[in-house]
Formats: C-alpha cells, sequence, structure tokens
C-alpha cells in the first residue's frame, strides 16, 4: 500500500472553502484504490465530522454518508481484528499516550498494517509520539 489517510486530510476534501481543501484533495487523487487506504474507524470520524461542523459547515445525516460512501468506494479499508485492537490499546498505554490520540494510535496501527509507505495527516504531531515506525511515514498532503 502507497499512501494511508488520516481523518484531518478526509475531512477537508468535502470543503471547497477548508484551508487544506487543495493539498488533501490533490494528495487524494494521486493514488488508485488499491494504493490507498483508511482506518475503518475513519469513516465513522468523517461522518461524525461532517454532521456536528459549526454553522453553515454542518451537513445532513444523508450528504454526509454520501461523502463516505465515495470514501468507502475510493480507498481500501482497514481494519484491526480485536487481539490487533488490544495490543495496540496496550502499546500505546505503555508509552502514556491518553484520550483522543489514542484514536490517532488505532490508525497508526491501521497505517501499519496495511504496510502503509506515506501516513498523509495534518496532526503530525500527535503521530510522530507513535515511535519511528510511524514519523518515518508521516507527510502533510
Amino acid at each position: 500500500m502507497k499512501a494511508f489517510f488520516d481523518t484531518s486530510v478526509l475531512v477537508p476534501v468535502f470543503y471547497g472553502d477548508h484551508e487544506h481543501h487543495d493539498l488533501s484533495m490533490a494528495a487524494l487523487r494521486k493514488f488508485a484504490k488499491s494504493q490507498a487506504c483508511c482506518g475503518a474507524h475513519s469513516l465513522a470520524e468523517v461522518y461524525s465530522s461532517l454532521t456536528r461542523m459549526p454553522g453553515k459547515y454542518r451537513v445532513g445525516a444523508e450528504q454526509a454518508i454520501l461523502f463516505v460512501e465515495n470514501l468507502y468506494q475510493r480507498l481500501t479499508i482497514v481494519a484491526l481484528t480485536a487481539e490487533e485492537y488490544w495490543r495496540a490499546l496496550q502499546d500505546h498505554a505503555a508509552l502514556g499516550i491518553a484520550g483522543a490520540t489514542i484514536y490517532d494510535a488505532l490508525l497508526a496501527h491501521c497505517a501499519l498494517k496495511a504496510k502503509a509507505e506515506t501516513l498523509y495527516t495534518w496532526n503530525v504531531k500527535h503521530y510522530a509520539q507513535f515511535g519511528p515506525d510511524v514519523s518515518r511515514r508521516l507527510r502533510t498532503p
């Protein structure tokens, strides 16, 4: 797998006036489905983000699910098994990872599972704390 896309890159693709839209879209368009992936949990995160954005940026459930469906069809979806999930939680607890950062840690495990060469994210600082195997793959679009 060539590229793994974090939720922070996928959400701006939906908003043409988002500061990261053009670069996120360009990164996504570079890869065919066989070369690009995201975590299964990212689908839920994208849906949640789109339906809870502030003001004019909030979209309804019908529109959000259409966008998520587009991602589902465009990307290879990577999920952790129950055992992989448990090991990832244990590993990151040992590193002192706390709070919502654990969700990024789980996505990093998905990227490693997919053998992604590049992990695209706008949250480089979060991902950098997950060790050298993750850090060396990090890129902003």
